[in-house]
């Protein structure tokens, strides 16, 4: 008896229900940005092969897209070579034109969390390990999965000139230039050393 009208009295309230609520999906929040860094934008690099375009999304890799966004801006890529390239693997570049350059960005930023997958045309930073990267990216001349499980958090990809451009960037010399020459002697040892790499002239915010 008590039961039943304690029932009654409940179902009299407004807002009252015998049924649970839906339960809330909970909403990620947004990554800090102090830097004002768009939560998708586009970057036009201009090469010795001709323009491609990558496209990059915050919300993939905060912490890359936002690095990656001050380094355009600096002007960073302007004049390096794309000194790894290996066929059906990746092509790398990120090691400033002179070394004055590549030391003033020479400073770690924390990892990201991958949320998008090592396909082919997505471009990802390097590292040599937790919390390592700093300027050199790489992007993925074939679907790179397995780089997932080690941490390369992607943060952007080629939406123009992937097959006309990037595919065709020279490969021969392979992984013959030494990373620590170019740190020490930027282009003045790839240039004598490497002539036929692939340069980029220009990379601007579109």
């Amino acid at each position: 008896m008590h039961r039943a009208v304690l029932a009654i009295v409940c179902l009299a309230l407004a807002g009252c229900s015998t049924q649970p609520e839906p339960k809330k999906e909970a909403v990620a929040p947004k990554p800090p940005n102090p830097l004002g860094v768009p939560d998708v934008y586009k970057v036009k690099f201009i090469t010795s092969k001709g323009p491609f375009v990558i496209e990059v999304h915050r919300d993939w890799a905060p912490r890359g897209a936002d690095r990656f966004y001050e380094l355009v801006k600096a002007g960073y890529y302007n004049d390096a070579r794309f000194f790894r390239v290996v066929p059906k693997f990746v092509a790398q570049f990120g090691l400033a034109a002179t070394p004055a350059m590549t030391k003033e960005w020479d400073k770690t930023i924390d990892d990201d969390p991958v949320g998008h997958t090592n396909s082919r045309g997505t471009i990802a930073f390097a590292t040599v390990g937790r919390n390592s990267r700093t300027t050199q990216v790489f992007i993925n001349l074939y679907s790179n999965q397995t780089l997932d499980d080690k941490g390369f958090a992607a943060f952007g990809r080629v939406v123009e000139g992937m097959e006309e451009v990037v595919d065709k960037l020279y490969s021969k010399y392979g992984e013959a230039p030494e990373q620590d020459s170019i740190t020490k002697r930027g282009n003045s040892y790839l240039k004598s050393s490497f002539p036929r790499l692939d340069f980029i002239k220009t990379a601007a915010i579109l």
